[in-house]
């Protein structure tokens, strides 16, 4: 069969067929039923030509297939077809929509063999309920799909240009993430006080200490919770993991009580909060790292915005790094940060230490803190995503907390858990792969990690496809000198004096 972008090849319009593409991306697992699907539909269909990309699955028996296709020579193809069908895959959606086509996407299923992980078909099913592509979970779904894309080729065409930039593209695959509403990426000023009559009550809070091996900052993080200038009662539930419990520092005061319990779930920071979560009763919980210390005025202020905003269900503050006698303060100057801004940067300012959360928003909405997390790293970052797909999360921007960076930080030194537990959280949010920016911070942190690691290739690999989404990103650089020689553990210190970090 003759190629079918060839100009030699070229026909009229009106002789020419209409030409169908069909790619599956270079997953490593066959998808051989879109592949039997494009063969039956095309046995009753011989006016029509496709052409499909088939990867790792085998080669279609009744139209052209070709393994792998050249990026640029994929988006003349897609410029050219009628219509284009796809896996679900992130990049290969946002590819299709950049050359002005609405995707015709089948999702790969986990269960069938298709792929390692099922985002695909969740994925795909939100993109679809926000009409960003046209999902097709059977043949006869694809068959009548297609039947109208090819009679109402209008319906499955995107308005704009179709060689927009690099800038206006990662815009435009925004939209195909249907928790970026335009409406939540709106800054709203924070409320003023709610000052309570003197004979009103303030709602109790919850305050759940993870605690392992570090007795005397832990006395030190109590008392700075008890010194809190908030009026109402403050619980704190100190929960001991893999750790010896110590009931001395149990109080049976009324209003500043503090319980002891050990950690009943997974082993590890994750189990520990969520075993304090599931044991507390209040409206408010609120997390303290074990090493952490609270400012006198942190929780009130927060307190005063939540009962300002009903339905607000995290407020966060900022932060002051103390590492190696220095000190430096995070603030992120700004009062609402949205799920498309946490998968864009990570937003390093919203420290676990300063989140106030509703109990609720928990335990009957997102769910509580993920325990599938390789080591328990990134858990704090990982909650905040699902909670912003709820509603914006709420920043005050000031300084709330003493955040304590040492040397025996229970992350540091773990890269190969870090990278791990990296690549865990590319495989549960896909978008990640439709926003550079994010993709390339995480694929930069993976790289560091790995070269880290003394991994040299895999820290390369991860390297260049940080770069590949975004030339300037500082991790792959800093990735490649750990590669070439240059200490990590020098660098990490380097940053933490400045307060920053990976």
């Amino acid at each position: 069969m003759t190629d079918v972008e060839s100009p030699k090849t070229r026909r009229s319009a009106a002789e020419e067929r209409p030409f169908v593409l069909v790619t599956i991306g270079t997953n490593d697992h066959p998808f051989t039923r879109l592949i039997d699907w494009i063969d039956a539909y095309a046995a009753e269909h011989p006016e029509v030509r496709f052409l499909v990309q088939h990867g790792y699955s085998r080669a279609p028996s009744a139209v052209r297939g070709e393994d792998f296709i050249e990026q640029n020579r994929l988006r003349s193809l897609m410029r050219q077809a009628a219509a284009v069908v796809t896996h679900g895959g992130p990049a290969t959606i946002a590819e299709t929509r950049q050359t002005g086509h609405l995707p015709i996407a089948v999702a790969r299923d986990a269960e069938l063999g298709e792929h390692t992980e099922n985002h695909q078909p969740r994925f795909v099913a939100r993109l679809d309920s926000s009409g960003m592509v046209y999902s097709c979970a059977s043949f006869q779904q694809l068959t009548a799909t297609l039947d109208k894309a090819l009679a109402q080729p209008g319906d499955f065409r995107l308005a704009g240009d179709p060689d927009e930039t690099t800038a206006a593209v990662a815009r435009h695959a925004g939209d195909l993430i249907d928790l970026l509403a335009p409406t939540a990426s709106e800054e709203r000023p924070l409320p003023g006080p709610v000052r309570l009559p003197a004979d009103d009550d303030w709602p109790e809070v919850t305050v759940i200490v993870a605690t392992r091996d570090r007795p005397g900052l832990l006395r030190r993080t109590l008392r700075s919770i008890v010194d809190q200038d908030y009026p109402g009662r403050i619980i704190t539930l100190l929960v001991y993991d893999n750790d010896d419990p110590d009931h001395t520092l149990a109080d049976d005061s009324e209003e500043r009580p503090v319980r002891i319990l050990g950690n009943t779930l997974t082993p590890g920071l994750a189990g520990a909060r969520n075993t304090g979560v599931l044991a507390s009763w209040t409206e408010l919980v609120a997390f303290c790292d074990d090493d952490d210390s609270w400012l006198p005025h942190k929780l009130r202020s927060q307190v005063d915005v939540m009962r300002a905003e009903p339905d607000t269900e995290v407020v966060c503050c900022g932060v002051r790094v103390i590492y190696d006698r220095s000190e430096a303060e995070r603030v992120l100057y700004r009062t609402s940060v949205t799920f498309a801004d946490l998968l864009s940067s990570r937003v390093a300012d919203l420290h676990p230490s300063t989140f106030l959360i509703r109990r609720d928003a928990m335990v009957h909405g997102c769910g509580p803190v993920s325990e599938d997390i390789p080591g328990s790293y990134g858990e704090n970052y990982e909650l905040l995503l699902r909670l912003a797909r709820r509603a914006p999360i709420r920043n005050i921007p000031e300084a709330g907390v003493r955040v304590l960076w040492h040397h025996r930080s229970h992350s540091g030194g773990r890269w190969q858990t870090i990278s791990t537990a990296l690549r865990w959280l590319l495989s549960q949010y896909p978008e990640f792969r439709l926003v550079p920016r994010g993709l390339a911070r995480i694929s930069g942190k993976i790289a560091f990690a790995e070269a880290a690691s003394g991994r040299r290739g895999a820290a390369l690999e991860w390297a260049l496809a940080a770069l590949r989404a975004r030339p300037t990103e500082a991790r792959a650089y800093l990735a490649l000198a750990v590669v070439c020689g240059l200490s990590a553990d020098r660098i990490v210190r380097a940053l933490h004096k400045r307060g920053r970090g990976i």
